[in-house]
């Protein structure tokens, strides 16, 4: 029986200048922890240390800063901030030339003040912290070794900043089980005095004022759960805010002053009985709060989306039966939010998809002074503020993993008159923008992206536009929406020619909103000028979610399934094309129009396809429904050949590349081309591990292909389903895929 090893301590001896809750519950983690060999404590009150040597927080009790200093290898300073540079000279002539300095407190500025001014520099082994964490409770008596446990631990290291003691640092921070991450001091103190330091300085002010109303015992015996929960931090360490709003003076005056102005926006606004601007503050206030929760929560789109991996894991087998609704069509849920908002009037849409993406757009709207109430059950009203009536947002606008808010965005705002910059997450961020850039910079515009043409995107306001004819080299409906919105504002015409169609969701929008839109052949065109007339929007099924079980109807095994309602617009459906080609038995029943949109019921049953060259006019209708066409095509009988189909390689992740590689970890071979792929059918689908590259579409077509592997398919990278299709796993498991989300 093989012995069980202690773990290597991070440091030997740790040297811990306050020992109050943060210092304290530090203490405590690490010595639980065993990430330093020796926990030493030196506290203003010696019967503080003491304590915390009988309650088991720390190893030894120092009687002198230079005792807990000596031979130590990490000092960390925990005394309120103001009190900082006075510790510092006491540390200065016992610390180690290599031991790590650092500290606990909320403003960094003026720590690296004091250590400028005790030691001259900050030099390479100091490294400020803060760990976002704390509770009303007070003293050595408060510790708590779990206190950091899920919490955030924020470092400013310096440039010169020593990397092995950084990682040192950071390996013992997350012993505490939090999570570190690297941020500037100058940033650092802007986003507390925003997050941590206002809602504090309310909290008192709030707390203060109502106790010296008349009537002060009914308020606060009266009190609901709101105002509780909100003056809670009211309770905090009075000496410790005092000292930090001091220190973090000009930050926290800069943001105290931004609430100022806006809270004075809200007394004119009651007085004036003004309920358009209460409304729109109110909306957009809760619309960030639940985003916020979501964040918190690993729900929403995050920045980093390794903080939320998801991992689907499919059992082989099964069919597909049931009557559903997919989720609404994620193009014209975009369109309805950017065409009611510039609308006179007020817009109503139903059917909305409530996905991160389209979500992305409508807070982008809101960040532009917009009124949006909901969504609620996939209801949205939108006031609009008419073709001239956005206002500059107060920072970036963040549109997630959303390649198609962030083309029709540039387009849009390449003729506001205030400057905009549009970024998104890691995944967006690698995605090619010059194909709008360079079109709207013929028209006047000044847009300034990152490295090889990829955002963020920097757009100058006060251009004034231009109308041009423009023959776009590769079909994309991106593109030829992008250019008819800026051509909305720009003087003459502008026309759009298309190499093949593409969906045309925009021009029958706009045609809705009452804005006309010249059709001849291949060329759409629009004049500048004109008003949009807010209208009724009802959102169809979206036929690029239907696509995934269109396919996996068919190549299941007796399989009878019915969607409901799905958007049928000409130049969509390329899927069912394609599939009836291939001899699916796709039925279309409950032909209708419903605002501009045909839509139908689609039943799908099982059939033994063939495989087809795809014909390149249906290239463009079904672009973003091949990756589960190539899991049709690797199902079928014969070979599949698809040609001209570029524009998959600068989607979300090079579609073409990304399917072969996922198909070869299940044991199917193909040929990748330049502009396309050749699979031949019938090759056993083995189980395997497929890396989804963060491709919402390429993870739910594996999911798909499950339903016809002989083993169990593991796609990792997933989170990004949510973008496009929320409630996709729900709903394939109600229909007959066996999948576990794990990482959710």
């Amino acid at each position: 029986m093989s012995a069980v090893t202690d773990p290597v301590p991070v440091f030997q001896r740790m040297a811990v200048i306050g020992l109050g809750l943060i210092g304290g519950s530090l203490a405590a983690a690490v010595r639980r922890g065993r990430l330093a060999e020796t926990v030493v404590a030196c506290d203003r009150r010696y019967e503080d240390a003491v304590l915390g040597q009988q309650l088991g927080v720390i190893d030894e009790a120092a009687q002198s800063i230079a005792e807990a200093v000596s031979g130590a290898d990490l000092v960390v300073v925990a005394v309120p901030v103001r009190a900082t540079e006075s510790v510092l000279e006491q540390i200065k002539p016992h610390l180690s030339a290599h031991a790590v300095l650092t500290d606990v407190g909320s403003t960094k500025a003026s720590f690296v003040a004091a250590v400028e001014a005790v030691f001259g520099e900050l030099g390479p082994n100091i490294i400020p912290g803060h760990p976002i964490a704390g509770s009303e409770k007070s003293g050595v008596t408060a510790s708590n070794p779990d206190l950091f446990a899920h919490h955030k631990v924020i470092l400013t290291p310096a440039e010169n900043a020593d990397p092995d003691k950084l990682a040192k640092l950071t390996r013992l921070w997350e012993g505490c089980d939090a999570t570190v991450l690297t941020m500037s001091v100058a940033y650092h103190d802007e986003v507390l005095a925003a997050t941590s330091h206002l809602p504090h300085l309310i909290a008192f002010s709030l707390v203060d004022t109502l106790a010296g109303e008349d009537q002060n015992m009914d308020i606060f015996r009266y009190a609901a759960g709101g105002f509780r929960d909100f003056t809670r931090i009211a309770a905090s360490d009075p000496v410790m805010w005092h000292d930090i709003f001091l220190s973090n003076r000009e930050a926290v005056l800069r943001v105290i002053d931004h609430f100022s102005r806006d809270l004075d926006q809200l007394r004119t606004a009651i007085a004036d009985q003004d309920s358009t601007t209460l409304l729109k503050v109110f909306s957009r206030a809760k619309a960030a709060r639940e985003h916020f929760s979501k964040m918190l929560s690993g729900q929403a789109y995050v920045t980093d989306m390794s903080q939320n991996q998801v991992t689907f894991h499919l059992k082989p087998g099964g069919r597909m039966t049931g009557d559903i609704r997919v989720p609404g069509d994620k193009s014209i849920s975009h369109r309805s939010i950017m065409l009611g908002a510039l609308a006179d009037g007020v817009t109503e849409v139903n059917g909305f998809l409530e996905g991160e993406d389209s979500l992305a757009t409508l807070q982008a709207f809101r960040d532009m002074g917009v009124t949006i109430e909901g969504p609620d059950s996939g209801h949205v009203r939108i006031h609009g503020v008419g073709i001239d009536g956005l206002q500059a947002p107060r920072g970036p606008l963040y549109l997630g993993n959303s390649g198609t808010a962030m083309r029709l965005f540039t387009g849009l705002l390449a003729a506001q008159p205030f400057d905009s910059e549009l970024t998104g997450d890691e995944s967006l961020s690698k995605r090619p923008m010059g194909r709008v850039a360079d079109p709207l910079r013929a028209m006047g515009a000044v847009i300034e992206t990152g490295e090889a043409g990829r955002p963020p995107l920097k757009i100058r306001g006060g251009q004034s536009l231009t109308g041009i004819r423009y023959e776009m080299p590769v079909a994309s409906a991106q593109v030829k929406s992008c250019l008819l919105l800026a051509g909305l504002y720009a003087e003459g015409a502008t026309s759009v020619t298309e190499p093949a169609p593409t969906r045309d969701h925009t021009e029958r929008m706009l045609e809705g909103f009452g804005y006309h839109v010249h059709r001849s052949g291949a060329t759409a065109s629009v004049s500048g000028g004109g008003r949009l007339t807010a209208t009724a929007i009802d959102v169809p099924a979206d036929i690029s979610s239907a696509a995934f079980f269109l396919v996996a109807a068919s190549i299941a095994q007796d399989s009878d399934l019915t969607l409901r309602h799905v958007g049928m617009n000409p130049t969509r459906v390329g899927v069912i094309n394609i599939l009836r080609l291939m001899g699916a038995d796709i039925e279309i029943a409950n032909e209708r129009d419903i605002g501009g949109e045909p839509v139908a019921d689609l039943r799908v049953r099982s059939a033994n396809l063939k495989g087809i060259d795809i014909p390149e006019d249906q290239v463009p209708l079904a672009i973003d429904e091949f990756p589960v066409l190539f899991i049709a095509a690797a199902c079928a009988e014969g070979e599949t050949i698809l040609r001209g189909a570029e524009e998959l390689r600068v989607k979300e992740s090079d579609r073409i590349q990304v399917m072969a590689d996922g198909l070869a970890a299940i044991g199917v071979q193909t040929t990748v081309t330049p502009d396309g792929i050749v699979i031949t059918g019938g090759q056993t689908m083995v189980g395997g591990t497929v890396d989804s590259h963060g491709d919402h579409r390429i993870a739910m077509s594996f999911a798909v292909a499950s339903l016809r592997a002989e083993g169990e398919i593991e796609v990792t990278d997933c989170a990004n389903v949510a973008t496009s299709f929320p409630g996709f796993v729900e709903l394939a498991q109600s229909t007959g895929i066996q999948i576990v989300a794990e990482g959710i």
